[in-house]
């Protein structure tokens, strides 16, 4: 059966209202999520911020793992503010595994 065509952005990954306008401009690329499966797949595209995005990686790895490069990709002013974003759906330590997600705007 086919699909239809907005049928593959129906889907929508939510983003923190203060961050909402910087993805919209593609200033955000990168989302630290806390995750007991993945929500997403890479190469998907989904609604996000008002705009669509695509998936360009995906990866699960410890917190710890995060760069300062991802922190800044993210958004967030350093890591501990990125951690207590992300920590919505429980707490993170440095070696809790959270979804690196990492994509563009179409």
């Amino acid at each position: 059966m086919a699909q239809a065509p907005d049928a593959a952005y129906r889907l929508e990954v939510m983003f923190s209202r203060d961050l909402r306008d910087a993805v919209a401009r593609g200033d955000v690329t990168v989302s630290i999520r806390l995750w007991n499966r993945a929500q997403v797949k890479v190469g998907g595209r989904y609604s996000a911020a008002g705009v669509i995005i695509e998936i360009d990686s995906l990866e699960v790895l410890p917190f710890s793992a995060v760069t300062a490069e991802d922190v800044v990709a993210s958004g967030e002013i350093d890591r501990q503010a990125l951690r207590d974003r992300a920590a919505h759906s429980g707490p993170i330590c440095d070696d809790t595994l959270v979804y690196r997600v990492e994509f563009h705007v179409v």
